[in-house]
């Protein structure tokens, strides 16, 4: 609270990173439409930059504002709503780094090793404060899977991609059985509690997150095999983006603000995994079918991006500190 004004300041959350990695996760379907030589490799460089200036600019205000606030990093890590978010600073880490590693083989595999590292033992550290300190079934929403599950994944890709395959399957395994114990209680939730408030209803695209992200990981981890646990992760990824579909009608109501960069990364994951089915089917006209995902979500991103711009433009998107 200002101590002039009255008013409440308005400062750094770290669901505010989830902007990084919306920016993120479009330059890596650009890079994965490059590696099938769809698209210029240039594009997903420059949208790497973009993700890499928000994602540090946000950190150093972050990190200043943090030891300022009432019960510092610990209220930030144990907050029942906002702390599953600050995962998403060294999870972005791993994704800038994957990226350096297409043009600096040594210096990305050291920076995603450092960022990979902080990732699990961030993801352990909070898995245990859910366990000692016990979770409000009303607050919890699908942003939980992103400090192990999604930590997990991405760590996946990212130690296949650095050519580190024990690794790879150590974090998939991480991931994976993180995923099945966290949605499950999520679902439980969303199935038989009242509906989420509606700050936390953009949270609600997280959930077609993971099994995009398990399909690219496992993808990343077999060097692109197809089998049955390809096929069956596109199976649920299918189920969980008509379920998308369906939630159109609920997200259509909401006033923008800056939860809805929740919804960047998810799809961006789903265009990614679906341009590899695109890929792998050649259908007719696939070239087509790609560019149709690859410009929807491009433009779906980039309107974002312009919400995002207008609205602080305007004093209306950073979220307000008691």
């Amino acid at each position: 609270m200002d101590e002039r004004t009255g008013e409440p300041h308005v400062g750094v959350t770290p669901n505010l990173f989830g902007i990084a990695y919306g920016l993120a996760g479009l330059a890596g379907c650009w890079g994965y439409a490059a590696m099938l030589r769809l698209a210029p490799e240039l594009v997903s460089d420059l949208l790497c930059l973009v993700a890499a200036a928000v994602w540090l600019t946000l950190l150093i205000s972050y990190a200043v504002q943090v030891p300022r606030r009432p019960g510092g990093w610990t209220a930030e890590l144990t907050h029942p709503v906002l702390g599953p978010f600050v995962a998403l600073i060294p999870i972005v880490g791993m994704l800038l780094a994957i990226g350096l590693m297409r043009h600096e083989q040594s210096a990305g595999r050291w920076l995603f090793g450092v960022f990979a590292a902080a990732t699990v033992v961030l993801a352990g550290w909070m898995t245990g404060q859910w366990i000692a300190g016990g979770l409000d079934l009303e607050r919890l929403h699908p942003g939980y899977v992103l400090p192990a599950v999604a930590g997990g994944l991405v760590a996946t890709i990212g130690a296949a991609l650095a050519g580190w395959q024990g690794l790879a399957r150590v974090c998939f395994g991480l991931g994976l059985v993180s995923w099945l114990v966290i949605e499950s209680a999520i679902q439980a939730r969303l199935y038989f509690r009242p509906p989420l408030p509606p700050q936390l209803r953009p949270t609600l695209a997280i959930g077609v997150a993971p099994p995009a992200l398990a399909g690219l990981a496992y993808l990343a981890m077999t060097r692109g095999k197809v089998d049955a646990v390809s096929l069956g992760l596109a199976g649920y990824t299918l189920l969980a983006a008509v379920v998308q579909v369906r939630l159109v009608g609920v997200y259509r109501h909401l006033r923008f603000n800056s939860g809805f960069w929740a919804y960047a990364f998810p799809y961006a994951a789903v265009a990614t995994f679906a341009l590899h089915w695109i890929a792998y089917a050649h259908p007719p006209g696939h070239r087509i079918w790609a560019w149709v995902v690859i410009l929807a979500i491009t433009l779906f991103v980039g309107a974002l991006a312009a919400k995002t711009t207008t609205a602080l433009a305007r004093h209306r998107f950073l979220p307000q500190l008691n």
